[in-house]
Parts: C-alpha cells; structure tokens; sequence
C-alpha cells in the first residue's frame, strides 16, 4: 500500500514517514498540497496523511475533491467542537501533536484494515440510454465512442446516479455516498465533481442529456432520449 504524506515541518515529516512506513506502506511525501492534488491522478494513493498549517478544512476539501481515500490529519491541541468540524469535513482520522508513534501506527493499521475489506468495484456494470459504465474497468462509453476512464470519485458519482436513475438525489446524499462520510453536504465539492463527469459523458456539457441539475437540491440522472 502507499501513502501520501503532506507535512511542513521537515522534521515531522521524517517522523510520519517513519511511522507510516513500520506500518506497513510505501511513502511519498511533499509540503506542496496543490501541486500533490494536481498530480494525484498520476499516483493516486491508498492513504493521505495531511500535517500542514493553515485552513485545516480547507486542505481536506482539497483533498475530498480528488479522492475518498483514508485520511489522517495532524493537528495542534484544538476545541472538540473543531475536531468534530474536521471530521465532518471529510477527515477519517484527527491527532494532535503530541502524538505517539506507537499508537498511531496501530491507529493506521485499524484504517487501512477497514479501508482495504471493502470492496469497491465488485459491481454489475450499468447501461442506460446509451451509455455504458463498466464497474470491472472503471471506464464509461458513450454510444460507440472509445471508452473512458475515470476516477474513484467519478465512477461512484455516476454510478450512484444511474443506480438511483430518474431519482432527485440531494447533496448530502451525494457526499455521503459517494465519499463516504455523512454531514451537511458540500455543494461546491459536488458541484466541482459533477462538472469534472460531465466533461467525460455530456455531448454537450453547458447542455447535459444525462446529469441534470435540480437547484437548490442536489442532481438526477434523467437522460433525454428523444
């Protein structure tokens, strides 16, 4: 397994790393969140462990934008009620400094032990209204066009919608289902994924055929067949 690690400090990356390594997996690390984002397609990652200053949710949101996997995220001593926010927000796991190393090895062992018993694409393929998502390949084909690839949070999305077609899903729905976490819902966060799909599967994304937008609620997949 491989972990991506973003810490600031020099000194507590080498730290973190060495822990994520005794637990078990290969580590790349970076002080750079954006640019680790940008690039996460390339590598994406089984488990982020974030330890960077500044707008804590606002990393994690960065983060729950390209991918629903484990998340750890270390902390200076906070309230309770900003250790809730963080979770809320898309975190698997807080720690505050200082931390143990011991127990946070075990503590990401534990994670990536329930991360790794679920199986994420042991499901029927779907075709409606000429499209086809195939859950074995994670790929989507419009009509006879090649197929194409897509991201974990892309075949959950869509495949979420189709499974649910006609349905109205509101967006605390989406973000439960498709990142797995409950919570008042992120609509930019949806908003941002639901264009990155459409570009993929809408012959014409300003006028989509099959993801449409119900405001003020959240989004159906109700294709226009005519």
């Amino acid at each position: 397994m491989y972990a991506m690690l973003l810490a600031q400090n020099p000194d507590e990356r080498a730290v973190l790393s060495l822990v994520l390594q005794r637990a078990g997996m290969a580590v790349t690390s970076s002080n750079d969140l954006e640019r680790a984002m940008k690039s996460w397609l390339e590598r994406p990652a089984d488990m982020v462990v974030l330890a960077l200053e500044g707008d804590s949710v606002s990393h994690i949101r960065r983060v729950r934008a390209e991918t629903e996997a484990p998340m750890a995220l270390v902390i200076d001593h906070a309230p309770e009620a900003y250790h809730c926010e963080l979770l809320q927000a898309g975190a698997d796991l807080v720690i505050t400094r200082p931390f143990s190393a011991c127990l946070l090895i075990a503590q990401v062992q534990a994670l990536m032990r329930r991360a790794g018993s679920i199986p994420l694409f042991s499901l029927p393929s779907l075709n409606q209204a000429g499209l086809t998502l195939d859950s074995a390949a994670r790929t989507v084909q419009l009509y006879d066009q090649p197929p194409r690839r897509l991201t974990h949070l892309e075949f959950r999305l869509l495949y979420t919608l189709m499974s649910n077609r006609d349905q109205i899903l509101p967006t605390e729905a989406i973000v439960e289902r498709v990142w797995g976490y409950s919570g008042q819902g992120d609509k930019e966060l949806v908003r941002g994924l639901v264009s990155r799909l459409r570009a993929k599967i809408e012959p014409e994304p300003r006028a989509p055929k099959f993801i449409h937008t119900v405001p003020g609620i959240g989004y159906s997949f109700d294709p226009d067949e005519a």
